[in-house]
């Protein structure tokens, strides 16, 4: 993973240093400009890479996700080196829509692609990318879609209960240029196919990887899992995405997406037993992955229908064993669904993980009460505006009586 850049130490001692500038009749406290590109400097910098930005909590390389709110939430972005997995909705319609907002941001900004399913072709996958929103036309859809019903503003302010207009709002972020971190797409259009021909994607479809005469010893992976992970350790090492083995051309990024990990299409039988005799294949292949991962300029996402997986324990560690973890809650079929509270929305997401980089713990996140809807043109994520917390309300008036009781104890009484 790319390092950050570290200061140079201050050459000289205080003194000589505070001399220097009052010579100069200026302070010595100076922002530091930026450096020329002659200068012989062998201190560390941070890796170069479109579609990449530093972190502004660690410094950590961050890229997007293809879902400006979906970064957002996550700290800005996906750290490169980590796994972010989706856990698909019951009926699998919306989890593939935010797998290919992430295949679609790394054509846009040139990186190198790793598709990998074990149900549909990766050529068809691409083919069905969305269409990227940018500059002006961006702004112009992005307007005719989301604010195409405006209504006043007192009647919104009606509408959302009273207790989350005291809150900070969640940004409905708007379009962006296309030069910026991250993109919009048209949900309703298609990538352009000159875009698909120039961008570099390898494709891992399960059904052509596996013959039927291949061995796999007991106890170890899946013959599924096993050509996967040779087949991503081939592309890190052979295009030079190794850390340790620094590329010979510009640098780039590897996105690895992985399609429905855990399906019985795999050859792993989680989803059928409780107890399988492959119960231990996929928390494998995740530990090797994330160890190619960490010492490779790459990111990668993974949908598993982890509502289909019999054993929790299965879940837990797959859980650990991920750096992010989205669910995706879909009201289709649901109560939900014709419950008039969640008539606006879709479905639910929840945050259930996000990375403490470089510490032995995940964090969780502390926004919830998360939505989701999919517009004609735009999937947008928003913060669900629920009935009145009554339970704070009733706390609220209890500490006001508390304290004018208080001050009735405490104030002299009148001599009548």
């Amino acid at each position: 993973m790319a390092a950050v850049a570290t200061c140079d130490s201050v050459a000289g001692s205080t003194g000589s240093a505070v001399a220097t500038a009052s010579k100069r009749n200026v302070t010595s406290f100076q922002k530091r400009g930026p450096r020329a590109s002659g200068t012989n400097d062998s201190g560390p910098r941070l890796v170069s890479i479109a579609g990449t930005r530093p972190s502004v909590r660690n410094g950590q390389l961050l890229v997007s996700t293809g879902l400006p709110a979906l970064d957002q939430l996550l700290g800005g972005g996906l750290a490169v080196g980590t796994v972010l997995l989706i856990e698909e909705d019951k009926y699998n319609i919306y989890s593939p829509l935010l797998f290919k907002y992430f295949l679609a941001e790394g054509i846009v900004n040139g990186h190198t692609l790793l598709v990998a399913s074990a149900k549909e072709d990766p050529a068809n996958i691409l083919q069905e990318l969305p269409a990227p929103l940018l500059d002006d036309k961006c702004k112009k859809e992005f307007d005719e879609d989301v604010y195409n019903h405006k209504t006043p503003e007192s009647n919104i302010k009606m509408k959302i209960a009273w207790r989350y207009q005291l809150l900070p709002k969640m940004e409905q972020i708007g379009p962006v240029s296309s030069s910026r971190f991250g993109h919009y797409y048209d949900a309703s259009k298609r990538m352009p196919q000159e875009l698909i021909e120039a961008s570099n994607w390898h494709g891992f479809f399960l059904p052509e990887k596996i013959s039927s005469t291949l061995k796999v010893e007991p106890c170890s992976l899946t013959p599924g899992y096993t050509k996967l992970l040779q087949f991503i350790q081939n592309i890190i090492y052979e295009e030079g995405f190794d850390g340790s083995n620094p590329q010979k051309k510009q640098r780039n990024i590897l996105r690895i997406g992985i399609q429905n990990l855990g399906s019985p299409l795999w050859g792993d039988d989680i989803c059928c037993a409780e107890n399988g005799g492959n119960s231990h294949s996929l928390t494998k292949f995740l530990y090797v992955l994330r160890g190619l991962l960490r010492t490779s300029l790459s990111a990668c996402i993974i949908t598993m229908p982890t509502h289909l997986i019999q054993n929790k324990a299965i879940i837990a560690r797959v859980t650990n064993l991920s750096d992010i973890v989205v669910g995706l809650e879909s009201f289709i079929g649901s109560e939900r669904e014709t419950n008039p509270l969640y008539k606006d929305y879709h479905g639910l997401i929840h945050i259930r993980q996000i990375p403490r980089l470089n510490n032995l713990i995940c964090d969780e996140s502390d926004v919830k009460d998360l939505a989701f809807k999919l517009k004609r043109k735009l999937f947008t994520i928003e913060s669900l505006a629920l009935l009145p917390d009554w339970s704070a309300v009733a706390r609220s008036r209890f500490t006001a009586s508390s304290d004018s009781l208080v001050q009735a104890i405490l104030l002299p009484q009148p001599p009548w």
